[in-house]
C-alpha cells in the first residue's frame, strides 16, 4: 500500500512524516496534541531544550493514557456488575410472577 508524506509542526519545527493515507487524520491530530502538550510544558516550567520537553510531554501523555485505560476497566467492571444484578433481579421477578 502506498504511503503519503505529510508535514507536521511541533514546537516551531517542521517534520516530514510518512503514513498510510487512512492514518493521515489521526497522525495530524496526534501531532496537534503533542505540540499542545509540549507548548504547555514550555510555558509552564523552567525546562529548557526541546528534547527534555518532549520527554516530559511523552511521560504526561503516557500517564494520561494509563489513567484512561484504568478508568475504562473500572467502567467495564461496573457495567458487568450492573448487568449481573439486572439478570438476578429479572430471575427473581420471574420466579415471583410464576
Amino acid at each position: 500500500m502506498a504511503t503519503t508524506s505529510i508535514k507536521i509542526r511541533i514546537l516551531d519545527k517542521e517534520y516530514q512524516v510518512n503514513c498510510q493515507p487512512e492514518e493521515r487524520e489521526a497522525l495530524e491530530y496526534s501531532a496537534k496534541v503533542l505540540n499542545e502538550k509540549m507548548e504547555e510544558i514550555r510555558r509552564g516550567s523552567h525546562i529548557i531544550g526541546s528534547e527534555r520537553i518532549a520527554v516530559m510531554a511523552a511521560l504526561n501523555l503516557a500517564h494520561d493514557l494509563i489513567r484512561s485505560e484504568e478508568n475504562s476497566k473500572q467502567d467495564s467492571q461496573a457495567a458487568n456488575l450492573l448487568h449481573s444484578m439486572d439478570s438476578k433481579l429479572d430471575s427473581v421477578l420471574t420466579d415471583l410472577t410464576n
